[in-house]
């Protein structure tokens, strides 16, 4: 089978799997998404393996679970030991490209143990997850009272300033910002606004900026083969869209949040103290939550008709017959839904993916189209992408967690099952953990989903538990329910079983391992036997040492 030439791994921040309209969302149109889902397949039952942006996308570039790669939460760096994405797919002859969000942090205790200069080319490689070409912009860029939140201003700026939009950060005073009706200028981080259009048109926004940059990239690239992982911010916050997008959904009907008054009665200590963040209390008002999420589905409704330039653009050059598409998100957003904002929690507005794969290939025309409902994660990704540009996962077994998907694009007669997938959250940076007296070390979350049941790990705490069959929208928890005490205990114990069999050893090859069975026997060292006679015949020393 031939390799594909060329990748495009889009990530959409914040972006819920039920947001599209592939994935049956009534309100929001998004028929190029939709393309996508019916030149590839669309897996419903796809899972982040960190609920926080940075440990989700450590999980996407590394193949590896959170507490293996060791980036537990945003600004925590995983060790220089970690291979990634650029590291996998460059041997392969692919230029890796970066054009937008990471959110990873480099390793700067280990770079400067080791000797690295941040500045050389090998500190560059180690800065930012091993993407050394492109546009890195994690797309945040506010100020408080510390300064500004982002010590690299991002060259969005110099384009804002250069299109007329002038300022010290234009990023904030303009892209984020809206004008109310006697003109004062209001800052995009106040869900109040989200009503208002942004100050800069539409052809300059964050989203159309980043695709031109990915449209012109794809064009200096020319013949050469390429990874490039286009990494869309938005419908992150702020909650700001520009004209038309911001108006787009203020008069339809989203329905109630999926919530009910037995959850706050008697809840789970962490859930309790999640409910009582500050942005959980604003989803939580009907009222307010109705005024934001017309603005949220606007920048969803953006990112796609962006997204339909892209493939157009593709379709024009024509590279879409030598191009993989995987299109997916760091983790959803709980927007009201259980009486929550934002992420970190396990429900499946949080903790569920959208997860579209499109192989261009022939060996996939069997699948074009189709849904599949196995149990698979962000980590799964990585290797899907390392054989799709001809490497040999096998190869790198040892250091990957996650699974080719390619068995169900080309519905190959085996195609790997899993038990049950697993995500993690580190709490110990936000105000739960010192409410809760958690040390931050131990203010983590497990969560094991069989498809069925979803069990929950708080060490220090009860588990949470839910039936996904009977109790579809998750209201119910079971964790203290003495009748599902046995459930509870067969997915701890494959919890502890998992745990066991992380890919520790990442410095040991299958090969080294093979190669090292019985070595040492075969180099005379003979432990155990009672004499020659009962040494095996390959292992017998030479009899030069004169003994029997």
């Amino acid at each position: 089978m031939n390799a594909v030439k060329n990748t495009l791994f889009i990530m959409i921040d914040q972006l819920r799997w039920d947001a599209l309209s592939c994935y049956g969302n009534t309100v929001v149109d998004t028929p190029n998404i939709d393309r996508l889902a019916k030149r590839g397949v669309r897996f419903n039952n796809a899972y982040t393996q960190g609920t926080s942006c940075g440990n989700s996308r450590a999980s996407f570039y590394t193949g590896l679970h959170m507490r293996s790669h060791g980036a537990t939460w945003n600004d925590w760096p995983f060790s220089l030991s970690e291979w990634t994405l650029a590291d996998y797919l460059k041997p392969l002859n692919q230029r890796v490209v970066l054009l937008g969000k990471t959110h990873m942090k480099p390793d700067l205790d280990g770079m400067d143990r080791l000797g690295i200069e941040p500045g050389s080319e090998l500190g560059q490689r180690l800065y930012n997850a091993g993407f050394t070409e492109g546009e890195h912009d994690d797309g945040l860029h506010p100020e408080g009272p510390m300064g500004k939140y982002s010590k690299q201003e991002p060259r969005y700026n110099a384009y804002l300033r250069a299109h007329g939009f002038e300022g010290d950060n234009p990023w904030l005073e303009w892209a984020n910002a809206a004008e109310t009706d006697n003109g004062d200028i209001v800052s995009g981080f106040y869900l109040e606004h989200a009503h208002r259009p942004a100050r800069i048109p539409k052809e300059h926004s964050e989203t159309a900026y980043l695709t031109n940059r990915i449209i012109d990239t794809i064009d200096e690239l020319g013949d050469d083969a390429w990874c490039l992982h286009a990494s869309y911010i938005k419908p992150h916050w702020p909650c700001i869209a520009p004209d038309p997008y911001h108006s787009l959904y203020r008069d339809a009907d989203f329905g109630r949040a999926v919530k009910s008054e037995a959850e706050r009665q008697d809840p789970h200590p962490i859930y309790r103290q999640f409910m009582q963040l500050g942005v959980s209390q604003t989803f939580s008002d009907d009222e307010k939550r109705a005024h934001v999420l017309p603005a949220y589905f606007g920048l969803v409704k953006e990112v796609d008709d962006h997204i339909g330039r892209l493939l157009d653009h593709l379709d024009a050059k024509g590279l879409t017959d030598d191009t993989l598409i995987v299109l997916t998100a760091d983790h959803g957003d709980y927007l009201g839904d259980h009486w929550l904002g934002e992420k970190d929690l396990f429900h499946q507005p949080s903790v569920k993916l959208p997860l579209i794969v499109v192989d261009p290939r022939a060996d996939a025309n069997v699948t074009r189209g189709q849904q599949c409902d196995a149990l698979v994660g962000a980590i799964d990704v990585l290797p899907t992408l390392i054989e799709c540009a001809g490497g040999q996962v096998s190869e790198h077994e040892h250091r990957l967690e996650g699974r080719s998907l390619l068995p169900f694009l080309h519905q190959t007669p085996s195609p790997f099952e899993r038990d049950f997938i697993v995500a993690e959250d580190d709490y110990g940076r936000l105000p739960v953990a010192a409410q809760l007296g958690v040390d931050a070390l131990a203010a983590r979350m497990t969560m094991a989903f069989n498809g069925r049941y979803k069990l929950v790990h708080c060490p220090g705490f009860p588990d949470m538990l839910f039936d996904l069959h009977n109790d579809p929208s998750e209201l119910v928890d079971l964790g203290r329910d003495p009748g599902y005490e046995s459930v509870r205990r067969a997915l701890r114990d494959q919890l502890l079983d998992w745990s066991a069999t992380l890919h520790n050893r990442r410095a040991v090859s299958r090969e080294m391992e093979q190669n090292a069975n019985g070595l040492s026997r075969r180099q005379g060292i003979l432990i155990g036997f009672w004499d020659r006679e009962s040494v095996p015949e390959a292992m017998k020393p030479p009899l030069s040492i004169g003994v029997k």
